[in-house]
């Protein structure tokens, strides 16, 4: 597994959720400099492919391939060497898929020539118990989050997809994981579909290593002073 410093400030992750490949470049290209990794998801890679993601890294961005695989091991596993051949440097699996198919994927990103990160997803941020209820789930979110993430670090991922909610128990659990966290929102921003939401600077407090920000940023009247407030306020964390 890749070990990392964990650091006390995360990073920025902004998922470029559009459906055109010029509005994702236009969007990366106005963005601070210290805004290092964009996220390509499901909406981007379908309309552009890995386009997208070689786009991106010619302007020097790190690149999130949020696709989150999920099928037999054998499928996963051969995707992931595929994906890896984009330049992305990290991508994401259910981790629901589980342990043969998160250990093949982790087998097929080592013998990648320039492997990624792989990060498995726990549960999404748009569920909650009652969502888990309906999927036949018996469990709290912390408990499945907290069982799938074993799973999947047991299996040899890298990191995590969790809200911020279940960050500090996965933290303690795993503390050399990159920890990546989705529904982040300032304080006066809509949630939109999003359930388990947080602000960056508990994303922050509850170790987090990276927090993903999509529509504050990408749908503001100005993205780059949209992205400049998160990044302030993961420097400076109101008290």
């Amino acid at each position: 597994m890749y070990l990392m410093n964990i650091r006390s400030q995360p990073e920025l992750i902004v998922a470029l959720d559009v459906p055109e490949l010029d509005r994702a470049c236009e969007l990366a290209d106005r963005l601070p400099d210290e805004v290092t990794w964009c996220k390509v998801g499901l909406e981007l890679f379908g309309a552009d492919g890995p386009a997208a993601v070689r786009a991106l890294k010619e302007r020097g961005r790190k690149v999130f391939l949020d696709l989150k695989l999920h099928d037999i091991p054998r499928t996963v596993g051969r995707a992931v060497r595929s994906l890896a051949a984009t330049g992305a440097d990290m991508m994401t699996l259910h981790a629901g898929g589980g342990r043969a198919m998160c250990a093949q994927a982790a087998e097929a990103a080592a013998s990648c020539d320039r492997p990624p990160l792989l990060l498995g997803v726990t549960v999404l941020t748009s569920l909650n118990r009652e969502d888990l209820g309906e999927l036949g789930v018996d469990r709290t979110v912390d408990e499945q989050a907290g069982s799938l993430g074993d799973l999947a670090i047991e299996a040899g991922l890298d990191g995590l997809v969790c809200s911020v909610w279940e960050a500090a128990a996965l933290r303690a659990r795993h503390p050399a994981a990159r920890l990546v966290t989705p529904g982040i929102r300032l304080p006066d921003q809509e949630t939109g579909d999003q359930k388990r939401i947080a602000t960056p600077a508990l994303a922050a407090r509850e170790g987090a290593s990276h927090i993903v920000v999509g529509r504050p940023i990408v749908q503001a009247e100005d993205p780059a002073a949209a992205a400049q407030t998160i990044l302030n306020e993961l420097r400076n964390p109101p008290a």
